[in-house]
């Protein structure tokens, strides 16, 4: 079987591409020097081949071009047809031809010039010559430019041809423009063709694949045909007349009963008349789409008539092929693509006529008796007038018996669900499938154990009982306590604490109050800093009041803030020898407040510790542990020293070989400065 794939034919390049790429070529696979002094003979030879050499390339080329493109009749007349029909016989043989005239002509250009090179008396002849001939050769190129477009132009475009295989299993789906052709093919095959309401939608051949009785069967959608001469159709309507004209396939007709295509039934079968002939010797259906919309028993009597006759002239496909007049019901089929009713019927009729009729004619051609000799169907012949049924045990007929009577009256889960109520209300038993001693126990209540103990054996049967006297209990309790609630107020406390009380109460009402304003007016209260908002503001007055409130001197406190919140003007140290005892001798005030300026020290250095002394708030124990978190700390920083890190957060890498030191050449010096 002879496969068309039109995708694996190499790109023709333009006249100027094609130039380039052979003189590259040669430039780069023959030698490129030569010299005055060599011997004549090198220097034909030199220039000679270089010719040859451009000569084979240009042959290659044109060669591959003319042998990879079909042959319009060496092929499949379908794709001799189609491609007549899309590029123009004459036009595509035309291209075809001048490019074997060009190779012609180069070679025979390079067999003049490689005869008047063997007879070059110098260098600057033989250049010459050679130059003359390369550009020969590329003149005929240039010539040929226009062919070579039109080439490339029909190889893109067959590129893109469905691949279809003129001599498998075929169904072709035929009709007027938009009577639901592609959706029918949409439906059966996983083809995308695009569907859209209105005429030509489909504007060339698509082929899908479906299956039937484990064969595969190519679905072939084709544009809308209009009744109207053939000298008259346009492109896209003679890719469908060329395959309904070329193709052994199924015929499906597509025929629109509800009118919303744009035409009405007699113009339909205007055209079914005006093609019918292409629909000799192959299977036709009648297919009555959307019937969603107009059912078949709903159309006028004119149209039914007319439907009548087409189905009268598809009976005579049935007939002729030798079939039964009785399968008159699967000519004319009904069906709807939109609610998907009858599709499938459609396509089981017409794959079952066409493999028939595949059958019938393999059975009627010559191969079939080279198969059939092969075969041989031994009938054995009775010896005797003794009859010998088959014999087949009791045992097998029984058992076979009850397994047929198990098939028939078994019942599955869902079949018990579905008979209980359906689903939510029928639960299944799980326990009726138990292989138990005796088959009344599947139903018997299963004991719960715990902790190795049966829990049944520690129900108490009045515990109801109880639980509502404990309950019971509990609410007397519960009423007891509330009424107990705040009967202190005037009885146990003293007048004092009845005080204290009331102002707690209401202390706590008018925080309650606040919060629930604050929290109503959340979302539009502006929000006021922290160092003007003085219900937020915390001062020492305040601090002051609290801390009096609560019993407490709040002197210190005070002091402490403010020490800790405004910085002191730094004093002068006193004198030493006041401080140990003020025996020094009497001096005048400046001279003495000189000497003090000038033996004044430091605030820190009249404060400094020793190292191991702890200070409060380090968390450190003693002194042992503080000399050892110090001693930790130092080694701990050594290695980061030791890398010229600044801290632990340094990563970075240093060049440790920068390349101005260790690249390039060495200049003159000594090696050691490398």
């Amino acid at each position: 079987m002879v496969q068309y794939n039109f995708k694996k034919i190499t790109v023709v390049p333009n006249g100027k591409d094609f130039i380039d790429i052979i003189l590259s070529r040669t430039q780069r696979q023959t030698p490129t020097v030569v010299h005055k002094g060599y011997a004549i003979s090198r220097l034909r030879q030199f220039y000679m081949r270089k010719v040859k050499y451009t000569q084979q390339n240009f042959h290659e080329k044109l060669s591959t071009i003319i042998d990879e493109f079909p042959r319009l009749d060496d092929i499949h007349p379908f794709y001799g047809d189609l491609l007549h029909v899309l590029y123009n016989k004459d036009h595509y043989k035309l291209a075809l031809g001048q490019i074997n005239t060009a190779r012609n002509l180069i070679s025979k250009v390079a067999k003049d010039y490689v005869k008047l090179l063997k007879y070059g008396d110098s260098l600057y002849r033989c250049k010459s010559l050679k130059v003359a001939a390369l550009g020969r050769m590329c003149t005929v190129i240039k010539r040929i430019s226009p062919s070579l477009a039109y080439l490339e132009q029909i190889r893109q475009h067959m590129a893109r041809l469905p691949s279809i295989d003129p001599n498998t299993r075929t169904v072709l789906i035929c009709g007027y423009p938009n009577v639901g052709k592609s959706s029918f093919m949409n439906k059966i095959t996983r083809a995308d063709v695009d569907v859209q309401p209105y005429a030509f939608t489909t504007k060339s051949l698509f082929v899908g694949h479906t299956d039937y009785k484990y064969l595969r069967y190519q679905v072939i959608d084709t544009p809308g045909i209009l009744d109207r001469p053939f000298e008259d159709r346009n492109i896209i309507e003679m890719c469908s007349i060329t395959a309904l004209a070329h193709l052994r396939a199924a015929v499906l007709f597509f025929l629109d009963i509800s009118g919303s295509c744009g035409y009405n039934i007699a113009q339909q079968a205007a055209l079914f008349h005006s093609i019918k002939s292409l629909f000799m010797n192959k299977p036709l259906i009648i297919v009555c789409n959307k019937t969603d919309l107009q059912p078949l028993d709903g159309i006028s009597e004119e149209d039914r008539k007319l439907v009548m006759e087409m189905k009268a002239e598809a009976m005579k496909t049935v007939i002729g092929q030798g079939g039964e007049p009785a399968s008159e019901e699967r000519v004319l089929l009904t069906m709807s693509t939109l609610t998907e009713d009858g599709v499938i019927a459609v396509k089981n009729a017409a794959c079952e006529r066409l493999l028939n009729q595949r059958v019938e004619l393999k059975m009627k051609s010559k191969k079939i008796n080279d198969c059939l000799n092969r075969f041989h169907v031994a009938i054995p012949k009775p010896r005797d007038q003794k009859e010998r049924p088959p014999c087949i045990p009791e045992a097998v007929l029984e058992a076979q018996a009850k397994q047929s009577a198990e098939k028939e009256k078994r019942k599955t889960e869902r079949d018990l669900e579905d008979e209980n109520g359906g689903a939510g209300v029928y639960s299944a038993n799980l326990r009726k499938n138990h292989i138990l001693a005796n088959d009344e126990w599947k139903e018997d209540i299963m004991p719960e154990i715990l902790d190795g103990h049966n829990v049944y054996d520690f129900v108490d049967p009045d515990i109801l009982l109880r639980l509502e006297e404990l309950e019971r209990e509990e609410g007397l309790r519960q009423a007891e306590e509330e009424g107990d609630d705040f009967k202190m107020d005037g009885q146990e406390l003293s007048p004092e604490e009845q005080e204290a009380l009331a102002e707690i109460r209401k202390k706590k009402s008018l925080l309650i109050q606040q919060h629930r304003m604050k929290k109503s007016t959340a979302e539009s209260r502006p929000v006021v800093p922290r160092k003007f908002d003085t219900g937020r503001k915390f001062t020492t007055e305040r601090m002051g009041r609290q801390l009096s409130v609560l019993g407490l001197d709040p002197s210190l406190a005070i002091n402490r803030a403010w020490s800790k919140s405004r910085g002191r003007k730094r004093e002068r140290s006193v004198d030493r020898r006041e401080a140990d005892g003020g025996d020094a001798m009497d001096i005048d005030g400046n001279q003495q407040s000189k000497k003090l300026r000038l033996r004044s020290t430091s605030r820190s250095r009249s404060r400094s510790r020793p190292p191991g002394e702890v200070v409060p708030g380090e968390g450190l124990k003693d002194s042992a542990q503080k000399f050892k978190a110090i001693k930790l700390a130092k080694k701990s920083v050594k290695k980061r020293n030791k890398d010229a890190r600044r801290g632990e957060a340094d990563r970075v890498i240093p060049t440790l070989k920068p390349k101005h030191l260790f690249s390039g050449k060495r200049s003159i010096g000594k090696t050691q400065r490398r």
